[in-house]
């Protein structure tokens, strides 16, 4: 499905088009260029030969990230990794090696962050208008159905999902907010399986986070809560807070207000284009990724680093796995922050 997505934002970048496609399974990228456009591939190796192929963007179960991204790396391409960047930091920093051994520039893809609502609020927090961030908290109350988790053998796994409401889903939002409120050094949390007994991973979380400039926190993600809901962050200081629902603004309010902010309230009160994803995962717009796609292009123009690389990428990940030895421990888990 995100295949499909990634054709239509590399399309609507200038100088930029689909060229060509892979997959392991008979007839499959036959199909899906029929459909998408571009030349079909069943060999790896004949794939990376492709002359016109300049950057490999990696579609695959999360699970299976790190082969496909060490072959592309390996084959001296660029490669953008849809998220998560792999299913632990072990894996991650294999890929991250790899690239830098390599001299190709990776990166992982969070479209939430070329959302103009948390620059905004990036953009604030570090202009120090909240003052001493105190909360910092994201949730994701979302609904599958459980044809969702029986349409793909590799979802809800630990092999190839590599975990569940938070892995697959949250991922997005505990990104926006360890970017926003800064690392997490601590966590606690417990996890469960409360509507979607059938798979192995977690349908429902909420964990208990401090970040190293001593604010505390909580992550709330669940695939189990109908009709589903828009991702919220919300970080709060002792001059300010700041409220995201998806790409809305819901409370920008600040102690000393500045000229443009009620602009800001106005312009961001209902800007959602899409559902979020929050009870449909193709209920999305490739606008995210097609942003993201063309930093990545510009980076390698300019020679300059890309914004969201894979030790950035990484992050989000880390947070999670942290996460998940809590609730399995039953102890606090300290990150490197």
């Amino acid at each position: 499905m995100i295949a499909g997505f990634h054709v239509k934002a590399i399309e609507g970048i200038p100088g930029c088009r689909f060229v060509a496609g892979y997959d392991t399974l008979p007839g499959r990228a036959e199909s899906f260029c029929a459909a998408e456009g571009g030349r079909p591939y069943s060999s790896l190796e004949k794939f990376f030969a492709d002359s016109e192929l300049d950057i490999v963007t990696i579609a695959t179960p999360s699970g299976l990230h790190l082969d496909a991204a060490l072959a592309a790396l390996k084959a001296g391409k660029h490669v953008i990794v849809e998220k998560p960047l792999e299913i632990n930091v072990e894996r991650c920093n294999k890929i991250i090696l790899e690239a830098e051994e390599n001299r190709r520039l990776l990166g992982t893809i969070f479209p939430s962050r070329y959302h103009e609502a948390p620059g905004l609020a990036k953009k604030a927090i570090e202009s120090g208008r909240l003052g001493k961030i105190v909360l910092a908290s994201a949730q994701i109350k979302w609904w599958r159905a459980p044809e969702y988790y029986t349409s793909a053998k590799w979802r809800g796994t630990w092999k190839y999902d590599g975990g569940g409401a938070l892995m697959n889903q949250g991922i997005h939002a505990i990104d926006l907010l360890q970017w926003l409120a800064g690392p997490v050094t601590e966590v606690s949390a417990y996890t469960g399986r409360i509507v979607h007994e059938q798979i192995e991973v977690e349908d429902t979380a909420v964990a208990t986070l401090r970040f190293a400039n001593g604010a505390l926190g909580i992550i709330e993600g669940s695939t189990g809560v109908y009709p589903g809901f828009y991702k919220k962050l919300e970080i709060c200081g002792n001059c300010g807070s700041i409220t995201i629902e998806e790409e809305n603004i819901v409370n920008w309010v600040f102690e000393k207000e500045e000229a443009g902010d009620e602009e800001i309230r106005q312009k961001y009160q209902s800007g959602v284009k899409s559902g979020g994803g929050a009870s449909d995962p193709a209920a999305i717009s490739y606008e995210g990724h097609r942003v993201l796609f063309t930093d990545f292009v510009n980076a390698l123009r300019e020679n300059r680093p890309f914004n969201i690389s894979g030790t950035e990428g990484k992050k989000a990940v880390e947070i999670i796995q942290a996460i998940y030895k809590s609730a399995q421990r039953g102890t606090t888990v300290m990150l490197s922050g």
